[in-house]
């Protein structure tokens, strides 16, 4: 594909998808990257850091909002950062080392968005009964060690893990206005140094399509900045039960082609 259309195709899906999935709190991170692998075809395992510059580009306007609400700096964004930072480090040695091909990744990917789906679809019915929310908070250490497994998967999906860490911890008795701005200023820093992870093995291991492919990565994260803000703004006018169906929708397809194309 010629370098001008795939740019301006990332930047028109960067746009898209940040308008979709920030109404909802869910990273367009999660769903640019089955679109890099089946439409602008980005080797692998090259998308995956791809996945991370478009966050680390997207994501400082929705931080800039956030922090005229709360403060990014809480007890538990420390807590989050100790487990998803050295998680999305071996997420992506594990990534290059281990599963660089397409076949076992197409896996790794359905297995990711199946639940996210399923979630998606279902949540606005746990929401009708907020008694069976539980009312004990989750521990300390059942929030590092969910940080340290979130960050794996990013390492290797590509993501910050913001969109697996929200509805956990506020499905456990957190407040929303709790987590999200943790878990956006997570999502933030661990995209950086799983983004530096990847440079090092890039430098380090010449000869593999490990370096992310910077055109489309900044293209989509210019458009995930805007659609963040946009989406952001056009909240209270957006139908997010119809959002959240439709993005649930799409994920479920999304695992159930790439499960049977990976077990074919």
């Amino acid at each position: 594909m010629p370098i001008v259309e795939s740019v301006l195709i990332s930047f028109v899906a960067g746009l898209a998808l940040a308008v979709a999935t920030a109404p909802v709190g869910v990273s367009g991170a999660v769903f640019l990257l089955p679109f890099q692998m089946s439409v602008l075809q980005v080797p692998n395992p090259a998308v995956t850091p791809t996945n991370l510059l478009f966050n680390i580009i997207a994501i400082p306007g929705a931080l800039a909002r956030y922090r005229t609400r709360a403060p990014l700096r809480s007890p538990l964004t420390t807590l989050l950062l100790a487990g998803t930072v050295p998680g999305i480090i071996a997420g992506a040695v594990i990534r290059v080392f281990l599963i660089p091909g397409p076949r076992l990744f197409r896996l790794v990917v359905a297995v990711l968005l199946l639940p996210l789906g399923l979630w998606l679809c279902l949540s606005h019915a746990t929401r009708r009964h907020p008694h069976r929310r539980p009312r004990s908070h989750p521990s300390n250490r059942f929030i590092a060690a969910l940080a340290l497994a979130v960050g794996v998967i990013g390492g290797i999906y590509g993501i910050g893990g913001g969109s697996l860490l929200s509805p956990v911890l506020v499905g456990r008795g957190l407040s929303i206005p709790t987590v999200a701005p943790a878990a956006l200023t997570s999502t933030f820093v661990t995209s950086i140094a799983g983004a530096l992870t990847y440079a090092i093995l890039a430098a380090t291991n010449p000869g593999r399509d490990i370096a992310p492919e910077w055109s489309i990565g900044i293209a989509a994260g210019i458009g995930g900045l805007i659609g963040g803000y946009l989406g952001a703004r056009l909240q209270p006018s957006l139908p997010e039960p119809v959002l959240r169906t439709g993005l649930g929708v799409m994920a479920i397809g999304t695992a159930v082609l790439y499960a049977a194309q990976s077990l074919h």
